[in-house]
């Protein structure tokens, strides 16, 4: 087992590796831009190492800063989170180069899975159901024309190399692909450094619903269930639950097959996720595999009992699953709170707390690194924290969620507190009908 692990990240998910290290008696280590000297993650770990100054390539991806604090501090294994280097071949290569484990895919497997286009090929030799299309990376416009009327319009145009949203192109008719093909490349381009693109049919209606899974050094894996993932906006997950409302016994067995098939086909090691579209009629396409923790891990923890976190670093240090496979005895839901204004466009709002009053009771579970008195950085992603709550059944994990929220204050800064309170009154989340479009009439009571 690993004596000091150095955890390559900031924040609320920092804070949570920490919290599983302690219970497990290993030694952590933080590191730290100027900007988060204050923040919890830095008060609660072992030591500390400041790495840089705000900027995130100057600190949290300045890999060369990373490997040394993990030198000088003798640490043995590296975590990196979600984000940042979590999915970064190139520092997965460098921590095995430099003997220190990183608790997380191979370069190998990241480059498999992290190309799109790559990973749908591979997914398609394994035998788990993909969304029509092209089986790679598009050579040109021509062949481009020649898939789409293939695959039958509407269809999405993606960047290869993307995420976030960012070089996918919605194309409901034929006179429109030329600008489409166009301008998608030049955005994949920009933000990626790559215009590779691949295409696919448009699934009408989707739920965005993810499988996790854990897989071994030998080989072996397992799914710990679904999550619902298809309250977004601009491609950014709101909110979470498992079980999904949408999902049905039959459903989950198949998916859950799929997942540990793809993850058993590429010998994957470690904790990841298997994401799927399904639509209407509950036929299910893989879309992509996460190499790494999920920001929302924490509900499936809480509806099988399990600790994620402890199991990735089980599994790194070498020691197997135990292979079976979980499935969910309460309802849990996760919502992110982030310091933006949801009453102008969930603007961001970083500044001073002046404020700030936990939630607490039974089922209610708050992720966070943010206190009275803590100043939110402009440099990072706006979320703060994440608040879950969890129950015998969904209907009551919704009551104990606005209960938590009308409980939670949060003061000097705007935060989505009052857009998921809304949310949790609404009639087609109640209900469980929504879809990845749900977002996309939704807005804000004054």
């Amino acid at each position: 087992m690993f004596k000091k692990i150095l955890i390559a990240n900031r924040g609320e998910i920092a804070l949570r590796v920490i919290r599983t290290c302690k219970e497990m008696g290993i030694k952590t280590v933080a590191v730290y831009s100027t900007a988060d000297a204050e923040s919890l993650h830095v008060k609660f770990a072992d030591e500390a190492v400041c790495i840089g100054p705000p900027s995130s390539a100057d600190s949290y991806l300045k890999m060369s800063n990373i490997l040394a604090a993990a030198e000088i501090t003798n640490a043995d294994a590296i975590h990196p989170g979600y984000g940042f280097l979590s999915e970064n071949s190139k520092f997965s290569k460098l921590c095995e180069e430099h003997s220190v484990k990183f608790i997380g895919a191979s370069a190998e497997m990241i480059d498999r899975m992290g190309d799109k286009a790559n990973a749908k090929a591979t997914m398609i030799e394994a035998g788990v159901p993909c969304v029509p299309g092209s089986e790679g990376v598009i050579a040109d416009f021509e062949e481009c024309e020649k898939l789409a009327t293939e695959a039958g319009y509407p269809v999405m145009l993606k960047a290869s190399a993307g995420g976030g949203g960012k070089g996918m192109r919605a194309v409901w008719e034929a006179e429109a692909l030329k600008e489409a093909w166009d301008s998608a490349r030049h955005e994949s381009k920009a933000a990626f450094g790559n215009d590779d693109m691949y295409l696919e049919k448009l699934i009408q209606e989707p739920r965005h619903i993810e499988i996790q899974i854990v897989g071994d050094s030998f080989g072996k894996a397992c799914h710990l269930s679904e999550r619902d993932c298809s309250v977004q906006r601009r491609h950014q997950k709101l909110t979470e639950e498992t079980p999904s409302p949408f999902m049905t016994d039959k459903l989950r067995a198949q998916m859950g097959k799929a997942a540990v098939k793809a993850a058993e086909f590429i010998k994957y090691e470690g904790a990841g996720t298997v994401e799927f579209l399904v639509d209407k009629d509950r036929n299910f396409y893989f879309m992509e595999m996460n190499t790494r923790i999920q920001v929302e891990h924490p509900i499936t923890e809480q509806v099988v009992d399990f600790d994620l976190i402890r199991e990735q670093i089980l599994v790194a240090s070498g020691v197997p699953i135990l292979g079976k496979n979980y499935l969910p005895k309460l309802h849990s839901i996760e919502c992110r709170i982030n310091a933006e204004d949801p009453y102008k466009g969930f603007r961001p709002a970083p500044g001073k707390i002046t404020t700030f009053h936990a939630p607490g009771g039974h089922g209610v579970r708050l992720d966070t690194h943010v206190y009275a008195g803590y100043t939110i950085p402009p440099n990072y992603d706006s979320m703060i924290a994440k608040l879950i709550t969890t129950a015998q059944t969904r209907e009551e994990a919704i009551n104990k969620m606005k209960r938590a929220l009308d409980e939670f204050v949060i003061e000097g800064v705007n935060t989505t507190i009052p857009f998921h309170r809304q949310l949790m009154d609404h009639p087609d989340y109640v209900n469980g009908s929504y879809t990845t479009k749900f977002m996309e009439d939704f807005e804000m009571d004054s």
